[in-house]
């Protein structure tokens, strides 16, 4: 008997939108640490410069593992035209949608304080922002806008204000005692601003990174994955059509982050709208790309290992941060140890294995943690 999902699939479900979920997760899962073992035990050195790809930068620039966060945002915002543009189009009531849009985000705050282990110190110096967090918040923000926007065009509005706000707040508004512009971790108006109105520790002691002017900064993110969602949606458009449309904004979104870099630098920590208009870009290149492989040339069999995760997103963000998976494939395969090199790859390709099997079998069950 399959267990209910805890959340209505929505019936226009792209399989790209889970595979291109599932891709994302799966590097801070086990496949940026697959990389670098496949580096230092086969000798591959044209692996090294991907190896670099999966860390973070310190502060300003840009690596692929900076954009893992962005883009599980941009994928949720390319779901609200299909779970809320849909309903309202069949005049349920938009207070209804605002009020699940809320909730979702509550209870990802929710969750954000449980993955901090607020709870666990008896409230001593936590930390109450999280990644899980500032996902849900966007998301409810960028669901709000689209949901009372009057039309497609005045959320075009609404994302570009917030971008144009943001640049000018973080360019021209001075801090106390520093002036203006200086993007640094101690110069930066977000940890200004979070040291003196959030409670508890930041996580980089003067800034966080999830922090206030962080995450109204990443509501753009989210709405730039609902304009994909958008022209996905689209039925009076062809295939073609789209994927041009999408490119071509993906293209022009990353240009326009480039030249902003030269005087407004791409720093994640801060959500520079430069940051957010890459990354937003890149994931306008991926979402096509998926979704012209996946759901218009119909190549679907080899993302089933992608969607398989994606469907489970949450659950599994979640699983890495209560259960020690590393511990847990020592004791079932760290004797692969003796194998030399092999048998250091073997270990690290386990680690995933092993995962993604417990997903899998949620998966033929039917058990699907949304929210």
């Amino acid at each position: 008997m399959k267990h209910k999902p805890t959340q209505a699939v929505p019936r226009e479900r792209l399989l790209s939108l889970d595979a291109l979920r599932g891709f994302d997760m799966f590097w801070i899962t086990g496949g940026s640490y697959l990389i670098e073992v496949i580096a230092k035990y086969s000798g591959a050195s044209w692996l090294d410069p991907i190896v670099e790809q999966m860390e973070h930068v310190p502060w300003n620039g840009f690596h692929f593992y900076d954009l893992i966060f962005p883009l599980f945002m941009f994928i949720s915002g390319v779901a609200i035209p299909f779970a809320l543009v849909s309903k309202l189009e069949k005049n349920v009531p938009k207070y209804d949608l605002a009020k699940k849009a809320v909730t979702r985000g509550l209870i990802l705050v929710f969750l954000g304080f449980i993955y901090n282990g607020v709870f666990r110190n008896g409230f001593e110096n936590p930390r109450l922002l999280s990644v899980l967090g500032q996902i849900g918040l966007g998301y409810m923000f960028a669901a709000l806008i689209v949901i009372y926007t009057k039309s497609f065009k005045s959320t075009l509005y609404w994302l570009g204000g917030i971008l144009a706000g943001i640049g000018i707040i973080q360019l021209l508004v001075p801090v106390p005692g520093i002036g203006a512009g200086v993007l640094t971790p101690d110069g930066c108006i977000n940890g200004y601003i979070d040291r003196m109105l959030v409670p508890g520790r930041l996580h980089g002691g003067v800034f966080d990174p999830e922090g206030l002017l962080c995450i109204v900064s990443a509501v753009t993110v989210t709405l730039m994955g609902s304009v994909a969602g958008h022209f996905l949606r689209d039925k009076s458009t062809s295939d073609p059509e789209k994927i041009k449309t999408l490119s071509l904004t993906g293209v022009s979104a990353i240009v326009l982050a480039l030249l902003l870099s030269t005087f407004y630098p791409l720093i994640k920590a801060c959500w520079t709208s430069s940051f957010n208009l890459l990354t937003g870009g890149i994931g306008f290149l991926l979402i096509t790309l998926f979704y012209w492989i996946i759901d218009v040339k119909g190549w679907k069999k080899w993302s089933f290992f992608f969607r398989v995760i994606g469907m489970n997103s949450i659950f599994i963000y979640l699983f890495h941060g209560f259960v020690d998976v590393d511990k847990i494939t020592n004791r079932l395969f760290g004797w692969t140890v003796l194998w030399g090199n092999f048998g250091e790859i073997f270990y690290a390709t386990s680690e995933i294995a092993m995962v993604w099997l417990l997903l899998y079998y949620m998966y033929k069950k039917g058990i699907f943690l949304r929210v």
